[in-house]
């Protein structure tokens, strides 16, 4: 490297020497290098296509910066440091040189560890050569984080850019993610930013009617978008990359380009011989004009074009690197089980503020969310960094789920303080639901209950007796047993139940397991020996897999691919499955039954309890997964028994249907297929807490549960299978699964009340024997469309205001009126199909602002 650096140090040097001579008139001296110039101006001209000076280039130097991915997150901040640097050198250099560089989280580094370099990059923000891009806290996966975990992107990327640069990106910029969700132009068109630029499927995976387009998304929001053409790196002439692309874009239906330059990945960005290379092309004859520019130069150029029709696309933008979905099985759950947390923790803390004086920990909520947002980067999301990274994300998770817990908790706890909880013969425990739904849940709770109690009576604060369950506690010490309860929680608020000696309610259609079946009035299950499992419909008289009784299966799949899955588009050379049942009842009834199926495969051990509760239509898994496989993936199967199935996914704040072809495909929380069976509308939901990759082959529907490639493993390098390698996955990994069937659509079942359910429980705490003012059930808050789903409340970043989000979820046009009882206030409004809208209650006053995603 160095040696190469000082070979085009030389050239730079013999090029001005050249330059010195001709302007002396010394001809005789100048004469041989005259010559070849000449003749290579010619030749040059010559290479050149007749219309290739029609064509205009805007040359973007731009730096792509991982902060991790080969190296460890402290090595990317040094990576920063110096690259910025450079591209501030290069600024002194050139008097026209642009720099366009994203991701709020490197300006905060630089800000707190630079602050003389800030100022110097501030002033070039200013004379709009230094082209802040993104607006986003890093570019992430776009994915796997959470609609809500978009939005945060924006709101702490462009408010960090606001603060420390005084101004805030236009363009929206995630060259190097490996897939972009079709819901994301609502998303950063409400930050500000109405262009986007990606890179990410390439031609040869998506084919599409331009590079530049108009991206529309589920509501209908247009965004102008741009795929950068081949490459974003290069660090040499810039020659070789303006002839490509008018070789194979010149078709396109503009006359200008953004070609990108610069050293990356590593960092580095301009080099000198990329401003060389340009400054050469600038006078080249018959060369296309090309000048140093910024994306936003090139997108205002473009919407100034009065004669320009651009296509429009209505899809999401897939796929590239589809073993991401799946790679790292304990960084995907960690970050599912961070958004929920942290989104949880927020509604409680916010709600608590107004209606029992509880506290928000704006500071710390804040770190955590920033946190969680640099882990979504994609190279640490998409599971594809050093193997050392995967602890560092541990320790980030861990941070997050502390804060957001202790908020939670606290929160709570300030509330149950002003609950009277008098009878010290019983036992309390306060209930809170975090949404704004009543819901009907099954709290656990472990309480000291030993053999003195001949039996027990649960009730509320009416006295109503409530069906419930004794279990195992989690302690071998003690007297300390499960309490499992079932009870009706109000919207977006509590109640209190109560433990005591008396009578126990008992009911006659209860759940139960018996030999290798589980049942309920409404479903009756079961398990065979080779692991598989039937479901039988007791109220439409049919099954729900093709397969009858030994319809779901987990099935090993060959994947002999690198860490990405480079080049694979599906996962479908099955090889074997998990076999050789041994089936164990561990409960059984009133409330709920449970089945534990442990099966093998190799050297992996999947153990599975199945329960059933009384009155419930859906079925609960709690899975724990021993994995010892190597190139191979584990994936469950769910033969769904439809015609002409339509498959669902649930998207970040949306869903899309896919085609039912065996691709491997990304997804949020669900998953649904849904056809016909006698005429009649029927399926499956099958909702998770950890995964994101599944796939669709006819009926078949499958979740990716795990894979095991080599850390950081990418083609063309050939493994040795002789050698030592860090293999991914390996060891115990666990996670939940709930079962829906359905007799109608999703969107009629209620599913995303569902899931939202399912991921983020009933919050029960403990009371100890005190007195207190307030009721022993309240609400809070209150939605009544069903497909109007409350997201997100928080205190504003500007001030204490109260931000509340809802979205829209089933593509369905809906009024809704918002019960904010906390605030003594309501408000009612109207949703486009899969809108996100974010009000804005303001403190002092009670008024309701409409705002964008920056709250403003």
């Amino acid at each position: 490297m160095k040696n190469k650096n000082n070979s085009k140090e030389k050239s730079r040097i013999s090029r001005r020497s050249f330059i010195s001579l001709t302007a002396t008139g010394t001809a005789v001296i100048a004469l041989g290098p005259v010559t070849t110039l000449l003749a290579n101006d010619m030749q040059a001209a010559a290479s050149w296509s007749a219309d290739a000076s029609k064509y205009r280039f805007h040359m973007i130097g731009q730096a792509h910066i991982d902060p991790v991915w080969l190296w460890p997150w402290t090595e990317g901040i040094s990576v920063v440091h110096s690259t910025f640097r450079s591209a501030l050198d290069r600024m002194n250099e050139t008097p026209d040189f642009c720099f366009t560089a994203s991701s709020a989280q490197f300006y905060q580094w630089v800000a707190e560890n630079d602050p003389n370099m800030m100022a110097e990059i501030r002033k070039r923000v200013d004379e709009g050569r230094w082209n802040i891009v993104g607006g986003w806290w890093v570019e992430p996966d776009m994915n796997i984080p959470s609609g809500e975990s978009m939005v945060r992107q924006g709101l702490y990327g462009q408010l960090t850019f606001q603060r420390i640069l005084g101004h805030r990106a236009t363009v929206a910029f995630n060259p190097d993610s490996f897939g972009h969700t079709s819901t994301l132009p609502q998303i950063i068109k409400s930050q500000g930013m109405e262009n986007y630029i990606f890179m990410r499927p390439a031609p040869k995976e998506k084919m599409l009617p331009a590079n530049l387009f108009w991206w529309e998304g589920a509501d209908g929001t247009r965004v102008l978008t741009y795929r950068i053409p081949l490459s974003y790196n290069d660090s040499g002439s810039v020659k070789n990359r303006v002839e490509q692309v008018l070789t194979q874009f010149k078709d396109e239906p503009m006359k200008s380009f953004m070609a990108y330059y610069g050293a990356g990945d590593h960092g580095g960005g301009a080099t000198k011989e990329n401003i060389r290379s340009i400054e050469e092309l600038k006078v080249e004859k018959g060369a296309p004009t090309v000048f140093f520019s910024t994306t936003e130069r090139y997108f205002k150029e473009v919407r100034e074009e009065k004669n320009i029709n651009l296509p429009v696309v209505k899809d999401d933008l897939q796929h590239h690197a589809v073993g991401c979905y799946t790679a790292e099985s304990e960084i995907k759950k960690g970050n599912r089980q961070s958004e929920a947390a942290l989104v949880t923790a927020e509604k409680v803390a916010a709600v608590g503020s107004l209606a029992w004086g509880a506290k928000y920990p704006k500071r710390e909520l804040t770190s955590a969310w920033q946190r969680v947002l640099f882990l979504q980067f994609h190279d640490s999301l998409a599971g594809t960094s050093l193997y050392e990274h995967s602890q560092v994300a541990r320790e980030g998770y861990g941070y997050a789920l502390d804060i957001a817990h202790h908020a939670t908790y606290l929160a709570v706890q300030k509330l149950e303080w002003q609950v009277p909880a008098e009878d010290p013969a019983s036992q309390y425990v306060l209930v809170f639901n975090p949404h704004a739904w009543e819901v009907r849940g099954n709290v656990e709770y472990d309480f000291n209950w030993g053999t003195s109690h001949k039996s027990s009576r649960v009730e509320d604060e009416l006295g109503n007796s409530l069906l419930h369950q004794w279990t195992a506690g989690s302690t071998e010490a003690g007297s300390r047993k499960k309490l499992i309860v079932n009870a009706m929680i109000p919207p977006m608020g509590y109640r209190q139940i109560r433990l005591m000696d008396g009578d126990t309610l008992k009911i006659q259609d209860v759940a139960f397991a018996q030999e290798n079946k589980l049942e309920n009035e409404y479903l009756r299950i079961h398990f065979s020996t080779n692991g598989s499992l039937g479901i039988f419909d007791k109220v439409s008289g049919k099954e729900l897999f093709s397969g009858g009784e030994s319809g779901c299966r987990a099935v090993i799949i060959d994947d002999p691919s690198d860490t990405w899955s480079h080049d694979i588009k599906t996962f479908s050379n099955e090889i074997g499955a998990f076999e050789n049942a041994a089936i164990k009842v561990l409960e059984n009834g009133p409330l709920r039954a449970t089945m534990r199926i442990t099966s093998t495969y190799g050297a992996s051990i999947l153990t599975v309890d199945w329960t059933l509760y009384t009155g419930s239509r859906n079925l609960e898994a709690k899975v724990t997964l021993d994995w010892h496989e190597h190139l191979k993936m584990l994936k469950f199967s769910f033969p769904v028994d439809v015609e002409s199935p339509t498959a669902t996914y649930e998207t970040p704040y949306g869903y899309i249907e896919r085609a039912t072809n065996g691709d491997e495909d990304p997804g949020q929380r669900w998953i649904d297929l849904s056809g016909k069976f006698n005429g009649s509308t029927h399926g499956l939901t099958v909702i998770n807490d950890a995964k994101y990759g599944y796939n669709v082959k006819g009926n078949d529907m499958r979740i990716s549960i795990a894979r095991s490639a080599v850390y950081a493993h990418h083609n063309p390098k050939v493994l040795d299978m002789k050698a030592e390698h860090l293999w991914m996955d390996q060891g115990i990994q666990t996670f939940r699964m709930l079962l829906v069937p359905h007799s109608d659509t999703w969107k009629k079942s209620n599913i995303v009340r569902i899931a939202e359910e399912f991921m983020v429980p009933l919050v029960a705490i403990y009371q100890g024997i005190h007195g207190g003012m307030m009721p022993k059930s309240g609400s809070f808050l209150a939605v009544d469309a069903q497909n109007v789903v409350v997201s997100a409340i928080k205190q504003s970043e500007n001030g204490e205001d109260i931000i509340i989000r809802c979205v829209e979820t089933s593509g369905l046009a809906a009024a809704a009126t918002i019960d904010l009882r906390f605030a003594d206030r309501k408000w009612t409004g109207s949703f486009r199909p899969c809108e996100i809208k974010t009000l804005r209650i303001k403190q002092n006053t009670g008024t309701i602002k409409e705002v964008n995603l920056l709250e403003e």
